[in-house]
């Protein structure tokens, strides 16, 4: 079984049209969470990952389910949009998270409002959360694997830091693919993964896309100017 693996989408539509234009065929999609923020199309991201729209869109081998959402957990913007609160947040992420309560729907709220913090899937053997299996919004960062973070799974999937980076243990993987729609790990090609849950192996993934295009929407939506030109280093 092949799953595709993403996270920190933050509300990049023209991003994460290139993943799933450019990801491999894959049996099951999941992501790791923060669909909104900063970026400025956060309820087409949203929808992308509902009703099974994105499965379709990224070209799932015959017999995938297409009607339901896509397995996601709260990422910590999803989290403050659907409660309203910025609290700890710089100026240029609440602007993200204003931008996205102002945009989105009821529905679209409580869509994000009703994600778990962390998953199971396929039979238990992936688990999905956004930061550490411990504390969603702590950050585990590339130096911070550990076999120590996996329990009883296969395979820990985590975002939030927005660096790739996979390590392989006797007890398991520990991944993070990498973000969508902000990268902060010096490249700016859109990140994601594939783990083959049968041989046990990882497929990290890049991907150019029009950073330019996204830059002139932050400007259009009136978000602060870095958050677009972070996005050409990557940074």
């Amino acid at each position: 079984m092949n799953v595709g693996l993403i996270s920190d989408i933050h509300g990049n539509r023209i991003a994460l049209k290139a993943v799933l234009e450019d990801m491999p065929p894959v049996d099951e999609l999941v992501c790791a969470g923060d669909v909104v923020g900063y970026n400025p199309w956060p309820a087409e991201c949203v929808e992308a990952l509902r009703a099974g729209a994105i499965l379709s869109a990224v070209g799932t081998r015959a017999g995938a389910p297409r009607d339901r959402d896509v397995p996601t957990v709260l990422g910590n913007h999803d989290a403050a949009v659907a409660e309203g609160s910025t609290f700890r947040f710089n100026g240029m992420a609440r602007a993200g998270v204003e931008h996205a309560r102002s945009t989105l729907t009821d529905d679209q709220r409580d869509w994000l409002a009703a994600l778990p913090e962390k998953r199971l899937a396929f039979d238990g053997r992936l688990k999905l959360v956004h930061g550490h299996p411990d504390d969603p919004d702590r950050y585990t960062r590339p130096e911070d694997f550990s076999p120590r973070l996996l329990e009883d799974e296969d395979v820990l999937v985590l975002g939030h830091t927005h660096v790739q980076h996979v390590e392989t243990y006797a007890e398991g993987i520990v991944v993070n693919p990498g973000s969508v729609g902000q990268p902060r790990d010096g490249d700016p090609r859109a990140g994601y993964a594939v783990v083959d849950l049968d041989a046990m192996t990882v497929d990290t993934h890049r991907v150019e896309y029009d950073v330019e295009s996204v830059q002139a929407a932050v400007d259009d939506a009136g978000l602060p100017d870095r958050i677009g030109t972070r996005l050409a280093r990557g940074k």
